[in-house]
């Protein structure tokens, strides 16, 4: 089975980290994204997407994103079902990130945009993930500067390993 969502959105309000009874990080927020196709004499439409980040990945979110930043997301697309107070029954659709990334440019603080792109993905763990301490993300590999050479020639006439 395959459950991978990619997304590209700004973020409607200000992300906030909370952290679980058991001392585990998560936020939640919400994105719009806009739609490609826009009729004649409309405006451009958008969804708004709701995200959960946990552990590093959303302490990374709460503390590099704020409302109206650019970020790209990806995840897996989750539902779930709870009670509300007043009792309804309540259906939630929601992506689960477990990779988060900046696009577009960054402002520094002299007043200039610089491009960038740097993004933190969480390492797949069962058990809770020890507080780490406060470490810069590492960028992500960059492949713009790759030539023929870094790549092995498979030979015509043996069976592909998949």
């Amino acid at each position: 089975m395959l459950n991978r969502v990619i997304l590209m959105g700004r973020l409607v309000a200000n992300p906030e980290l909370k952290t679980t009874a058991s001392g585990i990080s998560v936020t939640s927020f919400r994105i719009a994204v806009d739609r490609n196709y826009v009729k004649n004499g409309e405006e451009r439409k958008a969804d708004f997407i709701d995200i959960v980040c946990w552990r590093q990945t959303a302490e990374f979110v709460c503390r590099y994103f704020t409302k109206g930043s650019l970020i790209a997301v990806e995840g897996q697309l989750q539902t779930r079902t709870y009670q509300a107070k007043d009792g309804t029954n309540r259906y939630v659709v929601e992506v689960v990130a477990d990779n988060v990334s900046f696009t577009g440019e960054r402002r520094d603080a002299g007043g200039y945009n610089n491009s960038y792109n740097q993004s933190y993905s969480q390492p797949y763990s069962a058990a809770p993930a020890a507080p780490a301490a406060e470490a810069q993300p590492a960028p992500a590999p960059s492949y713009q500067s790759g030539s023929n050479s870094d790549f092995q020639s498979m030979p015509a006439d043996d069976d592909l390993p998949f």
